[in-house]
């Protein structure tokens, strides 16, 4: 990561001034070259964002009733990862508007959601990343203040809600002790992001949940269900946990290597069918995971990534997933195709 890095405010105000090649520093002719060759995806990119801006509510968030918190976090972190704030850029109205959705969903006991939201950890976890993210760029002295203090709370309840066992289950674990991987993975990442954001996160907390990660792991190097249940290892559950670890700063530890190896025979090719069952799910995690690598890792997965998702992009810019709808599927693959633009913190190798 650089030492220095501008912020998404910083980048988009040189891109406006100099053009977009010319804010990287490419020669023009250089930068020309790229342009084309990028142009499809960024195409893509452009299609899938006016698709999204065209399902959010008048309230300010998306929704398939069940899942309203999650989905409009995962959305706003598309937008986000294109550059815009809530201030700036072609995409700051739908932010703002993401922002305010979620800051009304807080609750006194720091609850981003409703305990009427199916799983609704998966909701507060995404929207303590896509909300911390946000706060680095925020200029309004009273608007900022606000975020800190929903953040500090969800904070709060994260660390409240996790299990005696140190991972987190669809539900707090003060309503039920039952934890398993992929809520558990949503939580530390979120916990990263307000960390990184300036807020008081317990060590503790994050240290229960690595060791949580590591007694859940087999001797593949994958990782099981839950800690309750150990069995088969899940692909899907060992890429979210590898990019969980990465992002609580543990590179170094012996854990590490077998998981990387794991994931990147099951998953590395996008056709494999290990992760077919939670694709989306999955490459959100995974393409963090290879990306995390270099380029020398990350750009020939990111070709056969990058055509799969154009591929199977809608006339309408959208994705679609059978289960958990469009506004699920489109905001995961723009996010993957934005990784590469590197204007969130959390994302950045």
């Amino acid at each position: 990561m650089d030492l220095n890095p501008l912020s998404r405010r910083q980048i988009l105000a040189g891109s406006l001034a100099m053009g977009f090649s010319g804010a990287l520093g490419l020669p023009l002719t250089a930068a020309a070259a790229a342009q084309e060759k990028l142009s499809r995806q960024e195409t893509a990119v452009n299609r899938g964002l006016k698709f999204l801006a065209s399902k959010q509510r008048r309230t300010g968030g998306w929704s398939d009733e069940a899942h309203p918190t999650a989905l409009s976090s995962l959305a706003g972190m598309a937008f986000i990862c294109n550059g815009s704030t809530t201030t700036q850029g072609p995409w700051s109205k739908p932010i703002r508007l993401c922002v305010d959705f979620l800051i009304a969903k807080s609750r006194k006991n720091g609850l981003i959601g409703s305990t009427s939201e199916d799983r609704y950890t998966y909701g507060h976890g995404f929207a303590m990343l896509f909300l911390s993210q946000v706060l680095g760029e925020e200029e309004d002295v009273d608007r900022r203040e606000e975020l800190v203090d929903v953040l500090q709370r969800a904070v709060r309840f994260s660390v409240n809600a996790q299990t005696t066992a140190g991972g987190w289950g669809y539900v707090s674990g003060r309503v039920d002790n039952f934890d398993e991987g992929s809520t558990t993975i949503t939580q530390v990442q979120g916990l990263r992001g307000c960390r990184n954001a300036g807020l008081v996160v317990p060590k503790a907390s994050i240290e229960k949940a690595k060791k949580y990660i590591y007694k859940c792991q087999n001797k593949d190097g994958g990782i099981s269900y839950s800690s309750g249940s150990l069995g088969d290892s899940r692909p899907a559950i060992t890429a979210a946990a590898l990019a969980a670890l990465y992002n609580a700063g543990d590179y170094q530890s012996k854990y590490i290597p077998p998981m990387w190896e794991y994931s990147k025979k099951h998953l590395h090719n996008v056709r494999s069918k290990a992760g077919e069952g939670f694709w989306y799910y999955t490459y959100l995690y995974y393409s963090q995971v290879v990306y995390r690598q270099g380029p020398a890792v990350w750009k020939p997965f990111k070709q056969q990534l990058y055509k799969r998702i154009l591929k199977n992009q809608d006339t309408d810019g959208s994705w679609e997933d059978s289960s958990y709808g469009s506004v699920y599927a489109s905001s995961i693959n723009l996010i993957m195709l934005q990784l590469d633009y590197g204007y969130l913190p959390i994302f950045q190798r």
